[in-house]
């Protein structure tokens, strides 16, 4: 059957400073990132050891979103071999999903990460997913509610009860298979990022559950994979302020994906 053709509303208006970029990339990572100077660093430099430890041939795409703070200049004047370092610079501040969905278009290897700029999840975790991949799936969600899932140090209780009370209604929702939606550490075969993320219209933090519901609704298979996730406490995402939005924003997912038959 025929699904139906979707773009997203808006193409990603940015500014490109590459890398020394080439063909061959077996993992492309893509950090959406806003006034992350002092934490960035790091996370490049443990992205670098990583790499240069696996032997993985690897680019890192940083999507700037509005950044006021000179983070920008941090990665281009930097060197990070062996890593291929790339900025994407949106135009001004327009979300994590619209940074995401910036970085995972313009990625040029064979498989797509998702990694959050503070490394919550270390990169060394990417090597809990990438077999599943090997397996036959098309998209591996690292998930902080497996059982074997290793949260050092965990979340606040307040952020665990809002990040209950939002699994529990987004389940009733969307993908009740799903335990952790929202953990900024995804990857995604490169045919199947194109097919997702070309789809994507959420811009703001909910839009992992639309990028997963597509994936489901296109008939893709996705497997959660529990980690290693260490909580920092400087998140942006204010669950109290943000909930009438995000429940506005599951309506409208869950509306929009009846138009595709899996």
């Amino acid at each position: 059957m025929d699904r139906p053709a979707t773009s997203p509303r808006d193409e990603p208006t940015t500014s490109y400073i590459p890398g020394a970029a080439g063909p061959g990339f077996s993992l492309s990572v893509i950090i959406p990132a806003y006034n992350e100077r002092g934490r960035l660093g790091g996370t490049l430099e443990a992205i670098q050891a990583w790499a240069s430890g696996t032997l993985v041939a690897c680019e890192v795409l940083v999507v700037d979103d509005g950044s006021t703070d000179g983070m920008g200049e941090l990665v281009t004047g930097g060197s990070w071999p062996p890593l291929t370092v790339r900025l994407l610079r949106n135009d001004r501040n327009r979300g994590k999903g619209f940074s995401v969905r910036t970085g995972m278009l313009a990625a040029t290897g064979r498989n797509l990460l998702l990694c959050d700029a503070d490394q919550s999840a270390p990169i060394a975790e990417t090597e809990k997913l990438l077999p599943w991949l090997d397996r036959g799936f098309d998209v591996v969600v690292g998930s902080r509610d497996m059982p074997d899932s290793v949260l050092d140090p965990p979340q606040s209780p307040p952020r665990r009860l809002m990040a209950w009370a939002f699994r529990s209604l987004r389940r009733r929702m969307l993908l009740p298979d799903l335990r952790d939606t929202q953990c900024g550490f995804k990857l995604f075969r490169a045919d199947v990022a194109r097919a997702v993320f070309s789809r994507q219209t959420v811009e703001g933090w909910v839009f992992d559950c639309e990028v997963l519901g597509l994936a489901d609704r296109l008939g893709y298979r996705v497997k959660e994979v529990g980690i290693l996730w260490r909580n920092h406490p400087h998140s942006r995402v204010r669950p109290l302020r943000e909930a009438v939005p995000a429940l506005k924003a599951l309506w409208s997912i869950r509306r929009r994906l009846k138009r595709y038959v899996s």
